[in-house]
């Protein structure tokens, strides 16, 4: 999913959005516009005390200005360290807070985005924009704004004691301020533009390592390091380009603003020093005044400096709210439902996953009575783990309805409806916490007796006792501490917790010896009674005792009976059992 650059209109809105995070913390961002008043006005203060200094030493002497001056010095950058202090710290509070609750608002929406915008993102993408885009932010509500209203200051504070000091000579610098203010408007159009690119490039550099990292096994086993470096150094070497690209444009503004600068203040130079050879003014006046005049260019400098990382925040806002606005899984019907009788049926559903690939179910029809096992049997891709992805509404059905009791899925609260099912994948996911929390995972507490009793029954225990630390033991990320067949039973003992009124079993001993098979089926045999089953095998001698099989090619219904009829029968399941068994 691509960051597209922002226009002048939108970064308006992605701006005043932005600040509306910033708004819970007024107070805060408050007290650093004092400091910013103070550092500002501290500079003022100086050209002022340069001007007292060359008077009371030069122009009329006066023997106090040698104690004054030094411990006014002292005073003033004492002052200017206070201001410079809470400038920086209160607004940086602030847009530390500014990226907390805009992270977490953001995880939220990416857990209840639905099924299929995670098939059609890519993962580094999101977790760049999770990571860098949201710190990137902080950038635009807090740090560019402090820059941007200090520095500010300082200049309408510069620019009023040159007033003060000569009206002629403030009102010739007045005249660079038009081709500096359209130096800046373009600059701010290429950061805007390179920062969407940045963050794009980003994102694919995030995508490529996390690819490699997760699949670092496959690669080995294919050699495939050259290759995999080779993708790297191209998503890298785009992010290169299109940093340089933004270095370039904020390199080349700093020295055309200075020498616009340079030519007032050249100009300045020539007139300022005539008056002097005429006395319009004096030399302490002068002074003050070039020191304001100098002065100003290290704010100027800055205020240009800033509009970089401030739109590169603006463009990394943009691209957090296309996903904040993508909408999110609606809450489902107004139907409620504390556990469901288990009455599954499937009514002539089609779905299609995107059009230039075809309908992936079409017409299918079947029902599974309450604590019935149906076993959803044929080819790979003949859409048997789609079927099993409608039952807790990670899809809804192009054209037809899936029931339960009799009501269509969609007319059920999304969370109420997905509470009557259980899972169990032939991808085990399992996260960087303990055997035990795994297990409990948003169903009871840790310490619930109803963890243990279903390791049990699900054979954790046998290898868990073994563990050091038995069923608190760490499984790693993705469960990679334990063995494929031990993440399998984990994901089992699970789903006998959950003790859902459906269950779906997609492959769901695929990752177990056959001693293990065998008792995790015992297992499952007791976890069916009174349910309704659905499974999903390749091996055809584990739904033999199956209430009903239902055979699928290409995503229609072809053949429905028990083992012994469908064997009888001669069909696709016979056939698919004699390839199986011949093997």
């Amino acid at each position: 999913m691509s960051v597209r650059p922002v226009d002048v209109e939108d970064a308006g809105k992605v701006y005043r959005r932005l600040l509306g995070y910033a708004r819970p913390h007024l107070g805060m961002f408050m007290i650093g516009v004092v400091g910013m008043l103070l550092f500002a006005a501290t500079d003022s203060a100086l050209a002022f005390l340069v001007q007292k200094f060359l008077a009371g030493a030069f122009v009329e002497p006066d023997p106090r200005i040698i104690w004054a001056i030094p411990l006014g010095a002292v005073g003033l950058f004492l002052l200017r360290g206070i201001g410079d202090y809470v400038s920086n710290y209160f607004p940086g509070w602030v847009g530390r807070q500014v990226i907390k609750s805009m992270r977490g608002e953001l995880f939220a929406h990416y857990l209840r985005l639905p099924v299929r915008y995670y098939e059609q993102a890519a993962t580094g993408d999101l977790l760049s924009r999770l990571t860098l885009n949201i710190e990137r932010v902080a950038e635009a509500t807090t740090n560019s704004v402090t820059v941007l209203i200090r520095d500010t200051l300082t200049i309408i504070g510069l620019i009023g004691m040159l007033f003060w000091y000569n009206w002629q000579l403030a009102a010739f610098v007045l005249l660079l301020a038009p081709p500096i203010s359209f130096l800046i408007q373009f600059i701010n159009r290429a950061f805007r533009r390179y920062s969407a690119r940045i963050q794009a490039s980003m994102g694919d550099v995030t995508r490529v390592a996390k690819e490699a990292l997760d699949a670092q096994r496959v690669i080995k086993a294919f050699n495939a390091e050259q290759h995999e470096e080779a993708v790297f150094e191209a998503a890298n070497e785009r992010n290169r380009h299109s940093n340089m690209r933004l270095i370039a444009a904020r390199a080349l503004a700093n020295p055309v603003v200075q020498l616009i600068a340079a030519l007032g203040l050249a100009g300045v130079l020539f007139f300022s020093i005539r008056q002097v050879f005429t006395q319009e003014m004096r030399v302490d006046e002068f002074m003050a005044f070039l020191t304001a005049l100098l002065l100003i260019t290290a704010p100027l400098r800055r205020l240009v400096q800033v509009f970089g990382p401030l739109q590169e925040g603006i463009a990394a806002g943009a691209s957090v709210f296309q996903v904040l606005d993508t909408p999110v899984e609606d809450e489902g019907g107004p139907l409620c439902i504390a556990r469901a009788r288990g009455a599954v049926e499937f009514r002539d559903v089609g779905f299609t996953y995107q059009a230039v690939q075809g309908a992936v179910l079409n017409g299918v029809s079947f029902v599974a009575d309450p604590g019935q096992t149906v076993a959803l049997v044929g080819r790979s891709g003949s859409g048997k783990s789609t079927l099993a992805s409608l039952l807790p509404r990670f899809h809804d059905p192009d054209t037809g309805a899936v029931l339960l009791d009799g009501h269509d899925l969609r007319e059920y609260r999304r969370a109420d409806l997905r509470t009557q099912v259980s899972l169990v994948s032939q991808e085990v996911v399992l996260f960087d916490e303990s055997i035990r929390r795994n297990i409990a995972f948003g169903l009871c507490e840790p310490d619930d007796p109803r963890v243990e009793a279903a390791a049990r029954a699900a054979f954790v225990t046998e290898f868990a006792d073994e563990l050091p630390q038995g069923l608190d033991t760490p499984v790693g990320e993705r469960g990679s501490l334990l063995s494929g067949g031990q993440r399998q039973r984990v994901s089992i003992a699970r789903a006998l917790l959950k003790d859902a009124p459906v269950l779906v079993l997609d492959e769901a001993t695929s990752a177990l010896d056959t001693e293990s098979e065998r008792r995790i089926q015992a297992a499952l045999e007791a976890l069916r009674r009174n349910r309704t089953t659905l499974v999903i095998a390749h091996r055809l001698s584990t739904i033999e005792a199956a209430d009903r099989i239902v055979v699928l090619d290409q995503g229609r219904v072809v053949e429905v009976g028990t083992h012994a009829e469908l064997l009888a029968r001669g069909g696709l399941y016979a056939q698919l059992h004699r390839l199986q068994f011949a093997a």
